[in-house]
C-alpha cells in the first residue's frame, strides 16, 4: 500500500481504516444490509461452464510460488528502479511469457519503461553538537523535502520553545531570541493549556518554519516529534527511506536550510550543562512558561543528498478475447510488485503481503484465463506496476501513456492489501469502489455464485478507495474495484495479528511470508477476482458508474460526461 514519510499522518489514519475492515469483514455484516444467506444460491447465481472451468485451473500453488518468489531475499526488496525491482519485473515478463500472454509494453516486449528521479540520505550526512556527534537514524535524522544536494550550517544553538508569534495567543517564543545565522532549536507539539484548533490555525509547523527561514536561521532541529503511535524509530525509517518522483515532477523553487528532527536522548545531550533537563524544559513548555533561551553551545549539520535518474518498469500483458466486435475493449487486473527495496544500511524489504501475495493472486488469475479452453468475449489485460508506495507512479504513468486505449478500458480489478486473507479461510469480501458503478451488482452476483459475502467499505470517510493503483484507472473514468479478503474464526485472535503487523512489519523487513500462511483464502480472494473479470468481459454492455457517483466521467477522458459540462 502506498506510503511514504511524506504521509506519515496518513499512515495513522490508513491503518485504522484497513484494521477497521478487518474487524467488520470478520463479525457479523447485517449493519451493511449484507446479511449471510441461509439457503444455498439459486440456480440463477451458479457459476456457468466456462466460470467452473476457468475456477478448476485457478491454483493456489501459483500463488504460494510467485509470492514466495517475489518475497525471496533475491529479489532484494523489489525496489522501484533497483536491481531487485528490475530481476522481479523479468520474473513476471517470464511468466508472462510461459502462459503465452501477448506482449503489450514498449516495442513488442512486456516491460514498459518509465523514467524516475531518486532521492536517498547519504549515511555522510551528520550532526555534531560541539565536536561530539550524533547518531545518524538512531539520534537525528533530517527532514524532507531535500532542496539541494548538500547543505551545511554551524553556529550558535538557541531554544526557542515551539518558535510560536502570534498575537491571538498572547504569545511571543522569540522575544529576545536572534534566531539570524544560528541552529535554531524548537519543539513541536503545543501546550497543555491551549485550544487544538486555534493552536492549528495559528501555530503549525508550515507557518513557525516559515518565520524562522525568513528571519535568516541557517538550521532548524525539531524536538518531541515522536509520539506513542509514533516513535522516533518509525519517524527516523520513514525519513530515510529512499525517495521515488517522476523526472518530470516539479521541484521546489527555493532551497531551504538544513532541518533535522532529534529523537529525546538527543535532545538530553544537548541540554546538558545548561541549568536544566531537556525533560525539566519540556515539562515547562507544556504547562504554557516561557522557556526559550540562548544554550550557549555551538553545532555543526551537514546533509548530503544523492540523486539519480533511473528506470524502472511496468510489466503487462493480454490474452485476447473470442468475440470479433468486443475485443479490442478490455479488462484490466492490476498489482504492484514494488516494495522499498534495499536501503543504504543494507536492509532488504521483502513486501510479502504489500504486495508479493496480489500480484501471486493476479498471476493465478492470468494462468486461469490461459489455460480456459473457452475466452471471454473482451480481452483481458494483466499489468504489474512499479511506483505504487510513492504514489501510484507506474500505474499513472501507464494510463498517461497507455498500451492500450483507455477509452476502451471497461474496469480495473485491484489486488493489493495488508494480508489479512492469508489469515484463515476467506468468506468475506470488501470491494472497495463497489458502490460508485456497476460493477458492484456484479460483485454481489459472484459471491452470491461463490458462497461468500459482499461487505460495502466501512469506513468511506478515510479513503481507502483512493491509495491504491486502481484510483488512477478512476481518474480518467474507467469504473474499478480492489479487493480485500476478511477471514473466518474469532475476531480478537485476527485483529491482534492484524494490529500486530501494523506495528512491527508493515513497510518494515519483517513483511515476510509465513509458515502459518492460509493460502487456501489467498485462493478465495483471486476466485473472486477471476469471476469478477469474466463476467465484465463477457457481458454486452461495459460497466458505467452510477449516476449519483463523483467519479461520474467520460471514460478515457477524464472529463464529465457531456450532459455534466453545461
Amino acid at each position: 500500500m502506498r506510503q511514504t514519510f511524506r504521509f506519515r499522518s496518513f499512515l495513522k489514519v490508513y491503518t485504522g481504516a484497513l484494521l477497521t475492515c478487518v474487524l467488520l469483514v470478520t463479525s457479523t455484516v447485517g449493519a451493511f444490509g449484507q446479511q449471510p444467506s441461509a439457503t444455498a444460491p439459486q440456480a440463477a447465481s451458479a457459476l456457468s461452464g466456462a466460470e467452473r472451468e476457468a475456477s478448476a485451473r485457478l491454483k493456489v500453488e501459483t500463488v504460494r510460488e510467485v509470492t514466495t518468489a517475489l518475497a525471496d531475499v533475491a529479489m532484494e526488496g523489489r525496489g522501484t528502479a533497483q536491481a531487485g525491482g528490475e530481476k522481479a519485473a523479468r520474473y513476471i515478463a517470464d511468466k508472462f511469457t510461459k502462459l503465452g500472454l501477448k506482449p503489450l509494453g514498449d516495442a513488442g516486449a512486456y516491460l514498459q519503461a518509465v523514467k524516475f528521479r531518486s532521492t536517498e540520505v547519504s549515511p555522510e550526512t551528520s550532526l555534531k553538537l560541539g565536536d561530539a556527534p550524533l547518531k545518524l537514524v538512531e539520534e537525528f535524522v533530517p527532514a524532507p523535502p531535500f532542496t539541494f544536494d548538500k547543505s551545511s550550517a554551524s553556529g550558535n544553538v538557541v531554544f526557542i520553545g515551539y518558535g510560536v508569534t502570534s498575537e491571538n495567543l498572547k504569545r511571543d517564543d522569540l522575544a529576545g531570541i536572534d534566531v539570524k545565522g544560528k541552529i535554531v532549536l524548537m519543539l513541536s507539539g503545543r501546550p497543555a493549556n491551549v485550544n487544538e484548533d486555534v493552536w492549528r490555525q495559528e501555530a503549525s509547523q508550515q507557518s513557525v518554519g516559515l518565520n524562522l527561514i525568513q528571519r535568516g536561521a541557517a538550521a532548524i532541529i525539531t524536538a518531541n516529534a515522536a509520539t506513542a503511535a509514533r516513535p522516533f524509530a518509525l519517524i527516523a525509517r520513514y525519513a530515510t527511506f529512499r525517495r521515488v518522483a517522476m523526472t518530470n515532477a516539479p521541484e521546489a523553487p527555493f532551497k531551504l536550510p538544513p532541518i533535522a528532527i532529534i529523537s529525546d536522548a538527543a535532545a538530553e545531550k544537548i541540554f546538558a550543562g545548561t541549568g536544566m533537563t531537556y525533560a525539566q524544559t519540556l515539562a515547562k513548555a507544556s504547562a504554557g512558561e516561557f522557556v526559550s533561551k540562548d544554550l550557549n553551545k555551538t553545532a555543526t549539520i551537514d546533509v548530503s543528498i544523492k540523486r539519480e535518474e533511473v528506470t524502472g518498469y511496468n510489466i503487462a500483458g493480454v490474452v485476447e478475447g473470442s468475440d470479433a466486435k468486443l475485443k479490442d475493449q478490455a479488462v484490466i487486473y492490476t498489482a504492484h510488485y514494488d516494495a522499498f527495496g534495499k536501503d543504504a544500511a543494507g536492509r532488504i524489504y521483502p513486501g510479502a503481503a504489500d504486495n508479493a501475495l496480489g500480484v501471486g493472486e493476479m498471476l493465478a488469475i492470468a494462468e486461469a484465463f490461459a489455460k480456459s479452453p473457452v475466452k471471454p468475449r473482451r480481452s483481458i489485460i494483466f499489468l504489474a506496476v512499479t511506483g505504487e508506495e510513492y504514489g501510484l507512479l507506474g500505474a499513472e504513468y501507464w494510463v498517461k501513456n497507455p498500451t492500450w486505449p483507455v477509452e476502451k478500458i471497461a474496469a480495473d480489478l485491484n489486488f493489493d492489501g495488508i494480508g489479512t486473507e492469508v489469515y484463515a479461510p476467506v468468506k468475506r469480501i470488501v470491494g472497495f469502489g463497489a458502490e460508485h458503478s456497476d460493477l458492484g451488482d456484479v460483485l454481489k452476483g459472484v459471491l452470491a455464485s461463490t458462497d461468500m459475502i459482499l461487505t460495502a467499505d466501512p469506513l468511506p470517510q478515510e479513503g481507502v478507495f483512493y491509495r491504491s493503483d486502481h484510483y488512477a484507472f478512476v481518474k480518467r473514468g474507467v469504473p474499478a474495484l480492489m479487493f480485500l479478503g476478511g477471514p473466518e474464526g474469532d475476531i480478537t485472535v485476527w485483529l491482534a495479528r492484524a494490529q500486530k503487523w501494523m506495528a512491527t512489519d508493515y513497510h518494515q523487513p519483517g513483511d515476510t511470508v509465513r509458515p502459518d500462511w492460509h493460502w487456501d483464502g489467498a485462493r478465495s480472494v483471486a476466485l473472486v477476482g477471476l469471476i469478477t473479470g469474466m463476467r465484465i468481459a463477457n457481458q454486452e454492455a461495459m460497466p458505467r458508474w452510477l449516476p449519483s457517483s463523483p467519479f461520474n466521467r467520460a471514460r478515457g477522458t477524464g472529463e464529465p460526461p457531456p450532459s455534466e459540462k453545461d
